[in-house]
């Protein structure tokens, strides 16, 4: 098995919440020096074949990949998955229940903010996602900058777009289990993507880690933007603990936006089994 010294296993294109094609995210990632690349839209995996094809021409070595959303303890949870088969039936009509699921919950979330005087935002949301069934919270928060609520897509997630503010609309996600079961069931390895993130308290953190596990997750993203130094410390620790594979992904989405340009991370610590050695021959060099 190769040894990838800048390998991205987590990022987003156009067909979910990002801005680039997966052609343009390959290119990206190659410019920047990955080794090993993998695309992880929410919920989809229509950019797959792009991003293979793309990977290939470019001599990047690739792996398929998606991230579900979960619900545990009516919290969402997002989990990785790599090396998933994409054509699995199974995986492919969870991803297309959660697509559709995604249109009721815009308006809802378009109701809310018209509630505080934000007329239109359905539509406005709509022309940064480019399909209903894309609509994210993260093409509200561009057309509320665009339209000068706010000067950052974080400044609306804070005043807008999460629990208790006008324009946050729960999801009914898949539970952790079953959407665990579908990305294992597809041929894949389930990541805890970003645990950092989560607000849990000590004891919900170790019901999630533990059910992950029970559930069939074997890896967890320890290098990651969302994690400060102390955090990758402790998660890199977790994963020895728990004899967990290690992942790490800039979770890319913009350049103007995100935390960290794709490839951009440190690599993992020492100590670690890195996922690429769980996932072999699905590799596509």
């Amino acid at each position: 098995m190769p040894r990838y010294g800048r390998a991205d296993l987590h990022c987003h294109s156009v067909y979910s919440d990002g801005v680039l094609t997966p052609s343009a995210l390959a290119q990206y990632a190659a410019a920047q020096g990955v080794d090993l690349w993998a695309l992880t839209d929410h919920d989809s995996v229509a950019g797959q074949q792009e991003a293979r094809e793309s990977a290939q021409a470019l001599g990047l070595a690739w792996v398929s990949g998606v991230e579900v959303s979960v619900d545990f303890l009516g919290q969402t949870i997002h989990i990785v998955g790599l090396g998933v088969d994409s054509e699995h039936p199974g995986l492919r009509a969870l991803l297309q229940h959660h697509r559709n699921s995604r249109i009721p919950r815009a308006q809802a979330m378009a109701a809310g903010l018209a509630a505080v005087g934000i007329a239109d935002a359905y539509a406005g949301a709509l022309q940064y996602a480019g399909q209903p069934e894309q609509l994210s919270r993260t093409h509200f928060a561009r057309h509320l900058v665009a339209i000068g609520r706010c000067a950052t897509v974080a400044e609306v997630f804070r005043h807008y777009l999460v629990p208790g503010k006008p324009g946050y609309a729960p999801h009914g996600w898949a539970a952790l289990h079953d959407g665990i079961a579908q990305i294992v069931a597809a041929g894949g390895v389930a990541v805890l993507a970003h645990p950092g993130r989560y607000k849990l308290e000590r004891l919900p953190m170790q019901i999630l880690l533990d059910r992950f596990a029970q559930s069939g997750g074997q890896a967890i993203e320890v290098t990651t933007s969302a994690h400060t130094p102390a955090q990758t410390h402790s998660y890199a620790a977790l994963a020895r603990a728990r004899g967990w594979a290690a992942s790490c992904g800039s979770d890319f989405h913009s350049p103007a936006e995100s935390r960290c340009a794709l490839g951009s991370l440190p690599p993992l610590p020492s100590g670690l089994t890195p996922v690429w050695q769980l996932l072999g021959p699905r590799i596509v060099a």
